[in-house]
């Protein structure tokens, strides 16, 4: 690994500069890696998982992984045009000039996650190369037929100094995450990122985190609760839940919580009419995790939760090893259960109660800062209080997860949910160094700013200018 950053970074400096010709070529030639082998990409997917819905990958992972590339290729020269900026008066009527030029980094470290192992992965390119950068990809265990797909495909469409993956287990892992980077992007779980910042932090890489948390659902008492239902339903069902994304617990006025739950289950039941053979609905990643979501429902039901398992067809579950699960709701969740206190992602959504909104906010600002936050309601005054005494990565309101495929908006989190941001312009930007460039003029500013000794009252007139 550390040959080929060592290639990758003295390709990337004999090419100084890095042309829009040549960023634009990459961009193209990504797309083109995954577009032209999109149906081998959601073969290897549902191989990897089990049982993935093709649908889903080819929404998810093929066009989500492409429509980032397509956009930055329509913005990139936009984006990277130098940034003139104002000086301190009277520099720039002197001539002077100030601006910003945004310059690669250089070599760009991904470590991509399970869960979207194709659009992890390439939707960073397209900051990444528009910004002018290689790339090494460090891919998931949990995924490696798509792995190897990517192993196989990369060098057809790249030279391994331009882009190259890498796979393998926890070892290689932490052995990717002590290269020294010229930046470094992770996605996957909080306990992890620990880990690689510890290990960035040792050749001071600059890192974003990409983590995950327990997003809310605060349903206000003006929502319309049909629509409500179905949209968090839609959410919490692909993937099986499985998409750090997901609504993780809904907040719900006290009185409508049956209504709730009855929303919820009629929307799941219509989406899903049955599960086991239904090529819609995907499967838990691998057995760890079924077990994990297994003993968690287990352990709400134990500690005196209602479970409800959305079974429309009455299927016997513990007879197949297809590792389908169903929704479960849990009614009554309590602090001390299990999915109170960890992000799920899967298919298990807890609904709590609330009496008065400012209850609904206190319960989210006692828990870490999640990457999402969903409200649905119209009550405009409300919806302005929910998102004014909140903090999140994101929000999308009267729906969920929507903000991610928005472009132009930053994707990120805050605090245990993540660090840093990009997707469109903040991508680019993430991906770049913003360097500072100030022309000075031919006169001698110096002697008219007062800062050439001997210092006298010209000093004086400069010094109450500046502090002004």
């Amino acid at each position: 690994m550390r040959e080929i950053l060592d290639r990758q970074r003295a390709a990337f400096m004999a090419e100084l500069p890095v042309s829009l010709g040549v960023r634009k070529d990459r961009l193209k030639r990504a797309a083109a890696m995954v577009s032209d082998h999109a149906a081998r990409f959601c073969d290897a997917l549902s191989e990897d998982f089990g049982h993935r819905s093709r649908e889903q990958s080819m929404i998810a992972d093929i066009a989500a992984s492409v429509a980032p590339l397509k956009h930055a290729l329509r913005h990139v020269d936009r984006w990277a045009r130098a940034e003139r900026k104002p000086l301190t008066f009277p520099l720039g009527l002197l001539g002077a000039r100030g601006e910003v030029e945004y310059q690669p980094k250089g070599v760009v470290g991904v470590i991509a996650p399970w869960n979207f192992p194709v659009n992890l992965v390439v939707s960073p390119l397209a900051g990444v190369f528009a910004a002018g950068n290689r790339a090494m990809v460090k891919t998931s265990e949990y995924t490696p037929v798509v792995a190897a797909l990517f192993e196989e495909l990369a060098p057809k469409y790249f030279a391994e100094e331009e882009l190259a993956f890498v796979s393998g287990g926890p070892e290689e892992g932490k052995a990717f995450a002590e290269l020294p980077f010229d930046h470094l992007l992770f996605t996957g779980a909080t306990g992890i990122a620990k880990h690689i910042l510890h290990a960035a932090a040792d050749n001071l890489v600059p890192v974003t985190l990409e983590l995950g948390g327990k997003s809310p659902v605060v349903v206000g008492r003006s929502a319309d609760l049909g629509r409500a239902t179905e949209r968090v339903a839609i959410g919490k069902m692909m993937n099986a839940g499985q998409i750090c994304l997901a609504p993780d617990y809904m907040l719900v006025p006290s009185e409508k919580e049956p209504e709730v739950v009855e929303g919820l289950i009629g929307a799941a039941s219509r989406m899903y009419p049955s599960l086991l053979a239904n090529p819609d609905y995907t499967a838990v990643i691998n057995d760890r995790h079924f077990a994990r979501l297994t003993e968690w429902i287990d352990d709400a039901r134990a500690k005196g939760a209602e479970v409800i398992q959305v079974n429309p067809a009455n299927e016997d579950f513990s007879a197949s090893n297809a590792r389908k699960m169903p929704l479960h709701i849990i009614r009554n969740a309590t602090d001390e259960m299990t999915v109170m206190q960890e992000e799920i992602f899967g298919p298990v959504l807890p609904v709590r109660r609330y009496d008065a909104i400012d209850e609904a906010i206190g319960e989210v600002n006692r828990r870490d800062r999640p990457l999402a936050l969903y409200y649905f309601g119209s009550d405009e005054a409300e919806r302005r209080r929910v998102l004014d005494r909140t903090i999140s990565g994101g929000a999308t309101v009267n729906d969920v997860i929507f903000h991610v495929s928005q472009e132009e908006l930053p994707f990120g989190g805050i605090g245990p949910s993540g660090m840093g941001a990009y997707h469109g312009e903040v991508g680019f930007r993430t991906f770049s160094h913003a360097r500072s460039v100030y022309r000075q003029p031919l006169l001698d500013v110096h002697a008219l700013a007062g800062l050439k000794p001997p210092y006298g009252k010209a000093t004086w007139r400069a010094i109450a200018r500046q502090m002004k």
